[in-house]
């Protein structure tokens, strides 16, 4: 017997000189709490070990019959701690809602997805952390090389001056909020051929008045507006968003029936379909492109 624990303990030592380590078991049980980190799971291939996610998590649609934890800034915690996770990966959280986890013990991984190389870094320590590193490493790649592409296509046409409005009083061009200079949407706006007219502004997004709009002058206007919980913007709705703008039409946008009233979650959520919110900003930037089939 004491032979058999020398061996084993020699063994161990060997490992340990050469640099071999005992792989960490990779977590079966995720939580994810926030409508991106939950994307970005399914995407590695991980929705069989999600067993919690936040009450946004929409997409893939079987996210939403996952158990909902409530809201990301305020998740039920006792619900939290029930599902008995062995991983719950959260974003960056003005709340400290890191540290209320780790009081009960649970292992959690905070993710800054803020700007598109934050993003394409989170890809990594998921995949890092779920033992998911190729597919991750592929799924960056494959995202670089496609927004890449919709940049080359976009370079064939002139910059145009986009507005990207995220928040406004309802039926009303009052209380209008846009996308600013640090938000990853100026990015994608950028790749697709548009200049935002608002990317002089350091936040990621920014209040905004009409006086300004008009100042400014976009040659398109997108706007999500009071539409943000929709799934799918309906034909009234773009109408109403029409007319409202409509009264507008010293603006460029409004003259030129250039006002697109959106309402997909797809540009709300810094993950993997990003480049389908840079295919949408190329369709409504670039309409001639579509034309010649570039």
């Amino acid at each position: 017997m004491t032979r058999r624990l020398f061996s084993c303990a020699l063994a161990a030592l060997l490992f340990s000189s050469l640099g071999f380590s005992q792989a960490a078991p990779k977590p079966q049980r995720l939580i994810s709490t926030a409508p991106s980190i939950t994307e970005l799971l399914y995407a590695l291939g991980l929705g069989d070990r999600i067993v919690g996610v936040d009450r946004f998590s929409r997409y893939p649609p079987e996210a939403a019959r996952k158990t909902s934890i409530g809201d990301y800034a305020a998740p039920n915690l006792e619900m939290v701690a029930g599902l008995k996770p062995t991983l719950v990966l959260i974003p960056v959280n003005p709340v400290q809602l890191r540290q209320r986890l780790e009081a009960l013990h649970l292992n959690v991984l905070e993710l800054d997805q803020e700007g598109l190389a934050k993003m394409f870094n989170s890809f990594r320590q998921v995949g890092d952390a779920t033992g998911t590193a190729d597919q991750a490493k592929k799924l960056v790649d494959s995202t670089k090389q496609q927004l890449d592409n919709i940049r080359a296509r976009a370079s064939k046409s002139k910059s145009t001056k986009v507005m990207f409005i995220v928040g406004r009083a309802p039926n009303g061009l009052d209380g209008l909020m846009a996308v600013g200079h640090a938000s990853y949407l100026n990015e994608l706006i950028e790749i697709a051929g548009g200049t935002n007219i608002f990317n002089d502004a350091s936040a990621g997004y920014v209040k905004i008045s009409l006086e300004e709009v008009l100042a400014r002058n976009p040659d398109v206007i997108i706007d999500m507006g009071d539409m943000s919980d929709t799934v799918k913007v309906t034909e009234a709705q773009k109408n109403s968003v029409t007319a409202l703008w409509s009264r507008m039409n010293s603006i460029q946008a409004v003259r030129a029936r250039r006002v697109h009233a959106v309402a997909s979650d797809v540009f709300v959520v810094p993950g993997p379909r990003v480049v389908d919110a840079a295919n949408e900003f190329f369709r409504m930037l670039h309409p001639e492109l579509l034309e010649k089939g570039k």
